[in-house]
């Protein structure tokens, strides 16, 4: 009987260890935390130590800081028909982790950028472009 009850509650202990193990998150300074409670937005949290409930919360973690990507070089034909090459660069931060997560799907989309830098470009006659492109430099 007491080997029985010494067993149980080792793998209680165990048990719980486990729960609260799996509980901590520990986000940097950089990132915070989209807490959802049962499927629902619930809190940002972060950055620090921060503590979830493992079946009734999720957290989906945020990077804050700007981040840079290169578009690479199109060749790109503007109103007048003029065949130009075009580089770019693109930077964007999240501002706000909660619309970021729940009203933004997919936020670094790449393609979506060099769609964009297209359209604008060829809706440009090539004296607003270097006019651009000198004021750029």
């Amino acid at each position: 009987m007491i080997g029985f009850t010494f067993g149980f509650s080792s793998i209680l202990i165990l048990l719980v260890a486990v729960l609260i193990a799996s509980s901590i998150r520990i986000f940097r300074e950089y990132e915070r935390g989209v807490v959802f409670m049962l499927g629902r937005f619930w809190k940002v949290k972060g950055p620090g130590l921060v503590l979830i409930v493992p079946i009734v919360q999720q957290a989906v973690r945020m990077d804050l800081r700007t981040v840079v990507f290169d578009v690479p070089p199109q060749d790109v034909i503007t109103r007048d028909n003029v065949s130009v090459k075009v580089n770019a660069v693109v930077y964007f931060r999240v501002v706000d982790p909660e619309k970021a997560v729940i009203q933004v799907a997919r936020y670094s989309r790449r393609p979506a950028s060099y769609r964009r830098l297209r359209c604008a470009r060829c809706s440009a006659s090539t004296n607003s472009t270097i006019c651009w492109r000198r004021a750029s430099n």
